[in-house]
């Protein structure tokens, strides 16, 4: 149901804070690591084709080379759609990607509330 259904109906002690960064190691559970995301495209490349800032994402490399594609080929924009596909896809990656974390972070915060209930039973 979204994040608005579960911070307002559902339990807030286990609903995590999208807008903060998570609470818990982001290499718990993988044993062998994770891949570290880095950003392609730098601060300075961003600025210098004045890419809006809600383009200034994981994405912006990809964003950076459709813009170029559109204003080397303006009007025919439609030969550019390979370069907004890749972008289109890698920004739908990003999306998906963010939900597992924030889902990832969810199942851990209910874990943590059963595992202090379950101590303050034994306590009992």
């Amino acid at each position: 149901m979204g994040h608005v259904f579960s911070h307002y109906i559902g339990d807030p002690a286990t609903t995590p804070d999208y807008t903060k960064e998570p609470t818990f190691d982001p290499l718990y559970g993988f044993s062998e690591g994770r891949k570290e995301r880095v950003k392609l495209a730098t601060k300075e490349q961003m600025e210098s084709v004045q890419l809006p800032l809600d383009k200034r994402d994981y994405c912006a490399h990809l964003a950076i080379k459709h813009r170029a594609c559109r204003e080397r080929v303006w009007p025919f924009t439609y030969q550019c759609a390979h370069e907004k596909h890749e972008y289109l896809n890698c920004e739908y990656d990003d999306y998906v990607l963010r939900l597992k974390e924030y889902e990832r972070e969810r199942r851990l915060l209910e874990r943590a509330k059963r595992k202090a209930a379950k101590v303050a039973r034994e306590e009992e």
